[in-house]
């Protein structure tokens, strides 16, 4: 055989060994990547709510490198030869997929917020349209401790600088005031305090921590490495709740920060250049306030009837003290879910999930790995889709798509998600997406 007989003998024995192959590969993926799509569309679940991966098509090289970064497992996907959104609503940020992309395509963030109703309007140190009120935390639209504590550092530093310019307050009048002890919160104020300017935080809670301090005990917490104020830092990925609350509660005795526990804001007023703040501890004048009130909100109810009896609960704070117990968790988020998982781990509670659609769409990938395995076992039993009639002393009424069934029922728990606060921020005057106003472009996670 010639030498170039041999040359393309080889180059084809190449391509059929290696590219091919890897072809057949890439279009079996990118096909079923097209079909999470098209099932995401169908469910509602492919558009974002807060945080997102903006994908930029005309760098993007169709690589892949994004979706296998993806902590969450199926955020993104290739489809038609780029990167895009499949499962919006389970990105929380973790800016994995734009670390791992070879083109630096990609940006996490809230998008054009002129078009966002649900995002308050920010510029670049997080100020709203009222000069000196400030927002930090996931009330901003972006998830993640680190980015909460992010926020609350720039925050705390822009308050400081501007401070300086004034000069000092009245003493009646504090320099800062921040509503909400969660680590947005206390970060604001710790980092103005560090400046030397006087703070105080209220706090609606008896303790602090914020959404943290609703999550199920021994939960793991997403930290990933970050330095808070007077040189802590938090130096591994994850915590668990507990062990989170108590480094933020030996920084709040070593610091002396004054935060008023069981004070709930009821108003914000501007005048003659000061703010005056209304609680239900009495009312504090400022320079500055910090809103870091999170959006969890009020629980959402249900609406029907048998809601108000005592075995009807909106949060799980102590899966331990259920045992021998008929529990129905109701929802359909990595909230209903990881209760069910704490619930069932007990090993004596029979636990029924109950979620109006017909597929669980808004899990971690960790909670939806372990809910598999207790499904197999039968420690955990789906009711889906479907939706509460009734709440009875001893039982629950579902209607499903073969119509209603009555299973018996010790406690109901609510994972309907909250109501966020943004009635309170449009009444004292902070301006959303599609009012009157400018805003940043975009706001990223980073």
């Amino acid at each position: 055989m010639s030498e170039p007989a041999l040359i393309w003998s080889a180059a084809a024995m190449l391509v059929t060994a290696i590219v091919l192959p890897y072809l057949r590969a890439f279009r079996k993926r990118e096909q079923a990547d097209r079909e999470r799509k098209e099932e995401a569309v169908r469910l509602g679940i492919d558009q974002p709510t807060a945080q997102f991966p903006y994908v930029d098509q005309s760098r993007c090289i169709g690589c892949g490198a994004c979706v296998e970064a993806c902590p969450e497992g199926d955020v993104l996907g290739i489809v038609g030869g780029v990167a895009t959104i499949v499962n919006g609503l389970r990105c929380i940020g973790h800016s994995a997929c734009a670390e791992a992309c070879p083109v630096s395509g990609i940006e996490v963030g809230l998008g054009d917020l002129r078009s966002r109703e649900d995002i308050p309007l920010l510029d670049e140190w997080n100020e709203t349209n009222l000069k000196g009120l400030f927002i930090a935390g996931e009330l901003g639209g972006l998830a993640l401790i680190r980015n909460a504590v992010a926020q609350g550092r720039r925050v705390g530093a822009r308050i400081g600088e501007q401070a300086r310019w004034l000069g000092p307050s009245a003493p009646d009048v504090l320099d800062v005031l921040v509503v909400g002890a969660g680590p947005a919160g206390l970060t604001a104020a710790l980092t103005a305090q560090e400046q030397g300017l006087r703070c105080a935080v209220l706090e609606q809670e008896s303790d602090l921590g914020g959404t943290v301090l609703h999550y199920p005990r021994r939960k793991l917490v997403l930290v990933q490495p970050v330095e808070l104020p007077y040189d802590v830092r938090l130096r591994r990925d994850e915590y668990t709740k507990e062990d989170l609350l108590e480094l933020l509660q030996e920084l709040l005795g070593r610091t002396r920060l004054d935060v008023r526990f069981g004070a709930r804001a009821t108003g914000v007023l501007r005048e003659e250049g000061l703010f005056r703040v209304g609680s239900s501890q009495g009312e504090l004048r400022a320079r500055f306030v910090v809103l870091a009130l999170g959006r969890r909100g009020t629980p959402r109810k249900l609406g029907v009837p048998g809601e108000e009896l005592s075995k009807v609960t909106y949060k799980l704070i102590d899966a331990e003290s259920y045992e021998r117990q008929r529990l129905l968790v109701v929802g359909g988020g990595d909230s209903a879910v990881e209760a069910a998982i704490g619930l069932a781990r007990q090993g004596t509670n029979r636990v029924t999930l109950s979620y109006r659609r017909e597929k669980l769409v808004r899990m971690k990938k960790k909670n939806e790995e372990r809910l598999e395995e207790l499904l197999r076992t039968g420690a955990v039993s789906l009711a889906m889709p479907t939706s509460v009639l009734e709440i009875r002393p001893e039982s629950v009424r579902l209607r499903g798509t073969a119509g209603e069934v009555e299973i018996p029922n010790d406690h109901v728990l609510v994972c309907a998600g909250g109501e966020p606060p943004f009635a309170f921020l449009r009444e004292i005057g902070v301006r959303f997406g599609g009012a009157p106003g400018s805003a940043p472009k975009a706001v990223s996670a980073q």
